[in-house]
């Protein structure tokens, strides 16, 4: 054991001072390596946090969502609305599958106050199981509370923000300037990586059916869906199979032409990372964008990996002797093996030092794209275990190619002078190279179609104008009935040019609705659009276009049984002249006054949705302000906020700009963007990074080469193309080869969006352009050094 001990501190310190003897290359290995790890250490920390969402709720294996899956206008669609009996309807028939079946109401905005102090917060309507099944971690009450309509669940950070750090039980909260509540319990805050983040309060259900009338109705209605289910299945019981067993349970309280449903259970592991439908099926989701990264982690680090070995066997003649006297003494090639081994795997660990220290200073700026809350974990032990095992395994990889070349040298050749590498020692050392910026000019032609694929659906027309627009919840019943007057002081400002009420704001389409009729519709059909109810400034204020008939209007009272159609409308309803058609709905007759073109008020990289526009003022809940032009949002928004405080006084001016608003259908698409750029260009850094040690090296292996041709006439141009000459063939190979890979897989991408740009021929061209032209950057610092270089210094022992 202290032979076997002797012998590792002898070769760690052998490798210590071959580290330190060639202080150039040395760095360039610890350099990249540490880039490498760093990477790959950011990446899985990414991925650990996708993987691992939801995984806060002790639950989460048994916890499902009901889902439904309907057929509207020849599309099949799924989503998480749901009816209120069939609720009660799981909850009684098929009690033995499971522990707890809830229904909850979206996460709505409140103004939450308590005296002098107004928050703008989200929360949800529960029913009382709720706080339970999802296993939130009680502070202080009883997370039980919620059989009792006058009762809140508040979390922590809420509980601080309006009570400081007084005891909060049984303490009273005004929601909404409408409810009052007393605070039953507080939970510790849900973190980032749950889909209840937002969720910042819980309200009884009990007290939800009690405040508007549609609601009661709605116990009944088996073809309102307006509300989630969420539900926990017993221990053992399979959500797969459950999930067949419930799949038909609606069709006999629904008529098939209203959506033909089927209801499936989306268990909560999978809520994340496998959101996309197709059919009614589970399609993928985000899990392509962890493998995607995880792929490209892999891929960094090999670049690093690829570095170490490329330049420790270009100096293979450098370490050959040492080798032939080492086997000349007695040393078995595993015993040189082990040594070369030792030598990686100490720089591997000097790069896991700066790794971290990488890690340290990039994760704040990486948790600001990836819009996460991430940290090194420094007291788990299994960390660390994966950080060493990390680091072995990385100096493994960095050192076997080399290790098993340098080993493997005849001593004879070598200590008689006759060694030499041969002509095609350096193939495999080309080889890698090519592989290395196959992956970097891969990864920055991706980087160039994510980037291009988000300003196609940017660019695409909205059909109204955002600038300009703020929208105004109206959250407290104050703001109701005061339409004419809020909007005469509002323009009397002389910073507004115009506000409406409707009751979605243009960045969403809150209703979708069947059962309208028309002359001429295809029996057996009940097509389902969109509904949105304005009033009649809508139009002007968001300026949207009207391409036949005219616009919504106060000089046309008959307006109340007028409609306006998008055209995604017309052409569902087949109308040629839509004009003046009738269209009935909730037993009520509606004329088509006009036609708009189509707005982009939901996904931007999928068709419009079919909307219908009526003026109805019962079913308006936003406010939409439009600020003049002249006007500097710096002016005009006190002047707003105090008309708004006129009419609302107990409650914040809460607003938000309809561009900012319309910009966030882009924010998965441009964080997965700016990550891939980052990793692009770190992987092309990386790359050049060895690119320039192997330059250095050639260089001075070319030394008396160089002086020779310089004596003979070269000039510093023939010399410098003779050093790049090879890198440049190279980098060219990497390009043919990079090229039909990326295409290959951005293509499939972007067949994910029915809205997507193409793939130009002008991207490979400025990926591989800018690959070039990195390349020859590198390479010729070291070249044009060489080239200048007096020759009389290099000749000088001939």
């Amino acid at each position: 054991m202290l032979n076997f001990r002797d012998m590792l501190k002898s070769y760690f310190k052998i490798a210590w001072r071959n580290l330190l003897k060639n202080k150039v290359y040395s760095s360039i290995n610890v350099l990249g390596l540490a880039f490498g790890m760093a990477v790959a250490m950011l990446i899985a920390f990414w991925m650990y946090d996708e993987l691992t969402y939801d995984h806060y709720h002790a639950n989460h294996k048994n916890i499902a969502q009901v889902m439904i899956t309907q057929t509207f206008n020849n599309e099949v669609g799924t989503g998480q609305a749901m009816a209120i009996p069939l609720g009660v309807e799981l909850r009684s028939k098929y009690g033995s599958d499971f522990k707890y079946v809830t229904l909850c109401s979206w996460n709505f905005k409140f103004i939450v106050g308590t005296g002098e102090k107004k928050l703008s917060k989200a929360g949800m309507w529960v029913q009382p199981e709720f706080p339970v099944m999802m296993g939130l971690e009680k502070l202080s009450g009883n997370m039980k509370a919620l059989t009792d309509p006058s009762s809140i669940l508040i979390d922590h950070s809420l509980a601080v923000a309006l009570f400081g750090n007084d005891d909060v039980v049984g303490k009273t909260v005004r929601m909404n300037n409408k409810y009052d509540f007393k605070v039953a319990g507080v939970y510790n805050d849900i973190p980032k990586n749950s889909s209840f983040n937002d969720t910042h309060f819980l309200m009884s259900w009990d007290k939800y059916l009690t405040t508007e009338g549609w609601l009661k109705r709605a116990q009944t209605q088996w073809d309102n869906h307006s509300f989630q289910i969420f539900l926990q299945v017993n221990d053992n019981v399979d959500i797969a199979k459950t999930s067949a067993k419930i799949e038909l349970i609606t069709q006999r309280y629904v008529k098939k032409e209203e959506g033909n449903e089927h209801l499936l259970l989306h268990p909560m592991d999978k809520w994340r990372l496998y959101s996309d439908f197709e059919n009614g099926k589970i399609k993928g989701g985000r899990i392509q964008y962890v493998w995607l990264f995880g792929i490209i982690g892999v891929f960094v680090l090999l670049l690093a990996c690829i570095n170490f070995m490329n330049l420790s066997t270009a100096r293979s003649e450098k370490r050959s002797k040492e080798v032939g006297i080492r086997k000349a003494i007695g040393s078995l090639r595993k015993q040189l093996i082990f040594q070369f081994l030792s030598e990686s795997i100490l720089m591997a660990g000097l790069a896991f030092v700066f790794a971290i220290i990488l890690v340290l200073i990039a994760l704040p700026f990486f948790n600001v794209i990836a819009d996460k809350s991430m940290s090194i974990p420094w007291g788990n032990a299994v960390f660390w275990l994966v950080m060493v095992l990390f680091t072995f395994f990385t100096g493994f990889v960095s050192g076997s190619y080399p290790a098993f070349y340098l080993s493997g040298f005849n001593p004879v050749m070598v200590l008689k002078g006759t060694f030499r590498a041969g002509r095609f020692s350096a193939i495999p050392r080309k080889v890698l190279v090519v592989l290395q910026f196959t992956i970097s000019v891969t990864l920055i032609i991706g980087t160039i179609i994510v980037f291009r694929q988000i300003q196609y659906a940017k660019n695409r027309p909205v059909g109204y104008s955002r600038e300009g627009l703020i929208a105004i919840d109206m959250s407290t019943p104050d703001l109701y009935g005061h339409y004419d007057a809020i909007r005469n002081d509002l323009i009397a400002t002389g910073v507004v040019e115009n506000m409406a009420e409707s009751s979605s704001p243009t960045t969403d389409v809150y209703s979708n609705q069947i059962g309208f009729e028309w002359d001429g519709k295809q029996p057996g059909t009940n097509p389902l659009f969109g509904t949105i109810a304005v009033t009649q400034d809508f139009g002007k204020t968001i300026g949207w276009h009207v391409s036949q008939g005219r616009d919504f209007s106060r000089d046309f009272p008959s307006d109340t049984n007028s409609m306006i159609l998008n055209q995604s409308a017309v052409q569902l309803t087949g109308f040629k002249e839509p004009v003046g058609k009738i269209i009935r709905f909730n037993k009520k007759t509606y004329t088509v006054v006009g036609v708009i073109d189509n707005m982009v008020m939901q996904s931007p990289y999928t068709p419009v949705q079919p909307t219908i526009f009526f003026v109805d003022l019962n079913w308006s809940n936003i406010i939409t302000v439009k600020i003049k032009p002249t006007s500097p949002f710096k002016e005009a928004l006190p002047k707003i906020a105090a008309v708004f405080k006129k009419y609302n006084p107990a409650s914040p001016f809460d607003y938000q700009f309809t561009d900012e608003n319309y910009a966030k259908k882009f924010s998965d698409e441009e964080r997965i963007g700016k990550l891939a750029s980052i990793f692009a260009v770190l992987a092309i850094f990386i790359s050049s990074l060895g690119l320039f040690g192997l330059a250095s090296f050639v260089a001075e292996q070319k030394t008396k080469e160089i002086g020779v041709r310089k004596v003979l006439g070269a000039s510093v141009f023939n010399l410098w193309g003779m050093l790049s000459k090879d890198f440049v063939i190279l980098v060219t190979i990497s390009c043919a080869l990079a090229t039909p890979i990326s295409w290959y897989f951005l293509a499939g991408w972007l067949k994910n969006y029915k809205y997507h740009t193409d793939i130009s021929l002008w991207i490979f061209l400025v990926a591989c352009v800018g690959a070039m032209v990195i390349t020859l950057l590198t390479v010729s610092a070291q070249a044009i050094k060489a080239a200048v270089a007096n020759p009389v210094k290099s000749l000088r022992s001939e």
